[in-house]
């Protein structure tokens, strides 16, 4: 491997133009091998957001605002640890971009979490400076798929529209389970175990 790589997600509060992210996970890659990894929860204002689109990452059980409000724990503070960092949209800013410079960007669906996060690094008064090539895991396993498909004249791929968790069990990969399946560090995670299955763990 000659360049870094970062596999990510993000969880958000709604598909919407403008959305944001409220939880962001990051794992690391560099070229000698070694791995580091982080996630972290997001302050962010409600105001605009779609409740469904936080319903999918159960922010109410998971973000300690969300809790607060839900009323599951009594209180909290800005920026105290609470089963996960807590950060101001700034800190979360130099956080992303300190983890994702110079890097290969790999995930589910990547340019849905990069949108979001080259927002967020702009409105802090940062650019990205990640690799502008992203990587989709789902893409790369169904061309994978299909070559498989003329080889042996049988049918792997699955047919669109995909759906992640069949494009993944198809290449030998589990999806994360229930509880940690739509939060960013199991599905970061799980591009990640998806990548490793393809390439070998190579770049």
């Amino acid at each position: 491997m000659t360049a870094p790589l970062c596999f990510l997600d993000t969880e958000t509060d709604g598909v919407h133009p403008g959305r944001k992210a409220w939880e962001v996970a990051m794992i690391r890659r560099e070229p000698d091998g070694t791995q580091h990894q982080t996630q972290f929860f997001i302050d962010i204002d409600l105001e605009t957001a779609d409740p469904f689109g936080l319903r999918v990452g159960r922010f109410y059980e998971r973000h300690p605002y969300g809790r607060y409000l839900a009323g599951t724990i009594p209180d909290f503070c800005f920026g105290i640890k609470d089963d996960g960092e807590f950060l101001r949209p700034r800190d979360a800013a130099h956080n992303i971009a300190r983890f994702t410079h110079g890097a290969h960007l790999i995930g589910i669906v990547p340019s849905f979490d990069t949108e979001v996060l080259a927002n967020l690094l702009r409105e802090q008064h940062l650019t990205p400076a990640w690799h502008y090539h992203l990587i989709d895991v789902e893409t790369l396993a169904m061309g994978w798929l299909h070559a498989w498909d003329r080889q042996t004249e049988e049918v792997f791929a699955p047919p669109l529209p995909w759906k992640s968790e069949d494009v993944s069990r198809s290449i030998g990969v589990e999806p994360p389970s229930e509880q940690m399946r739509h939060t960013a560090m199991g599905d970061a995670d799980w591009a990640m175990r998806m990548w490793d299955r393809i390439t070998g763990g190579v770049q």
